[in-house]
């Protein structure tokens, strides 16, 4: 008998990577914020892309009478042969009201019905080809000027902290000297914590990770909430063509790190956490969002005619793994069907 010594399975990781390359990618963004703050400008800048070619600017008065609205676009990029699907889901309107009241409600209904439709494709028969629209990550962009968030911005976020991924950005930030700009981010941080808002966590590093990749996530880490710039325009500096604005002072690169944190951005959000986004989104929020909607739905059919003979709790199940309510349900279902037939 002679041992072997390959036996294989070392090429597993190959095949993932052909096949997943095969398929492609897909990635959802939300942006919001109030209009005027370069949202489309800084999608365009991260991505290499024009979204917006045929956007119509609204003028004053067509804004005092604008709603929430939910626009959403779709560009197949390839970069070194590896596709991805991005979908930019934009906000315009959101903010832009004298009365902001509820004015997140259609941003919140629009991840639930993604959420929603998501749990039907993936509960059918064909589930080869389901096609992921859950939104994964929220571009929240936060006014330069003032001093800190704003009651809106508390509200936005926490309305959306368990829905998605939430990343504050400071915008604009060309309009703000260094100084303010740490003084800003000190004061967002502050305000974030005080308020209980869940924004998205960079995950520690495992302790195999090379020195280099742990240097780069204490960066992102201490940078955070981001302070960014975005520009569609090419401009001449030190000799060369550079994306920035040009000021009779200078010129501000948007991929100067010294001037922002667009690099850092562009580095977390595309090279470094993009599939971590995806993964908290599948595994977090969307089983706790179907979770709660599955167990109170169950209760309302089958659990509701029971509640004499025995007390359940709503709250104790939002808690546990999705997959717990389906042994729940599997469990009760047949005393529920025995107790009818009597």
């Amino acid at each position: 008998f002679q041992e072997k010594e390959y036996v294989g399975f070392a090429t597993l990781p190959n095949q993932l990577h052909r096949k997943s390359v095969k398929k492609g990618f897909d990635f959802t963004l939300m942006v919001a914020g109030e209009s005027g703050l370069g949202k489309s400008t800084l999608v365009n800048s991260l991505f290499l892309t024009d979204l917006h070619k045929d956007r119509k600017l609204l003028n004053a008065e067509e804004r005092i009478h604008q709603t929430v609205e939910i626009t959403k676009h779709t560009v197949d990029i390839e970069e070194k042969g590896v596709k991805l699907k991005l979908t930019i889901v934009d906000t315009p309107g959101f903010g832009d009201a004298v009365n902001n009241t509820q004015c997140w409600r259609p941003v919140t209904d629009y991840i639930d019905q993604q959420f929603e439709q998501y749990f039907r494709d993936e509960s059918g028969l064909n589930r080869k080809n389901i096609q992921d629209n859950r939104v994964h990550c929220c571009l929240y962009f936060i006014p330069p000027f003032g001093h800190g968030l704003r009651p809106v911005d508390i509200e936005f976020m926490k309305a959306l902290q368990d829905k998605v991924n939430v990343v504050p950005l400071i915008a604009k930030a060309d309009c703000l000297t260094p100084v303010e700009i740490k003084k800003l981010k000190d004061r967002l941080r502050e305000e974030i914590d005080k308020y209980g808002i869940k924004i998205y966590q960079f995950p520690n590093c495992d302790s195999d990770e090379d020195e280099e990749f742990k240097q780069q996530d204490r960066e992102l880490k201490e940078s955070s909430p981001f302070a960014v710039i975005g520009s569609n325009t090419v401009v001449e500096a030190r000799g060369q063509r550079v994306r920035g604005r040009l000021y009779p002072w200078g010129i501000v690169e948007v991929e100067n790190p010294k001037h922002c944190d667009f690099v850092k951005l562009r580095t977390m959000l595309v090279r470094t956490h993009m599939h971590d986004m995806k993964d908290v989104t599948g595994d977090c929020h969307y089983e706790i969002i179907i979770g709660s909607k599955t167990i109170y739905l169950y209760i309302d059919t089958f659990v509701q005619p029971l509640t004499l003979r025995f007390k359940l709790s709503p709250i104790l199940f939002l808690s546990l793994p999705i997959s717990t309510y389906f042994c729940f349900v599997s469990s009760i279902f047949p005393n529920q069907m025995s107790l009818q037939a009597i």
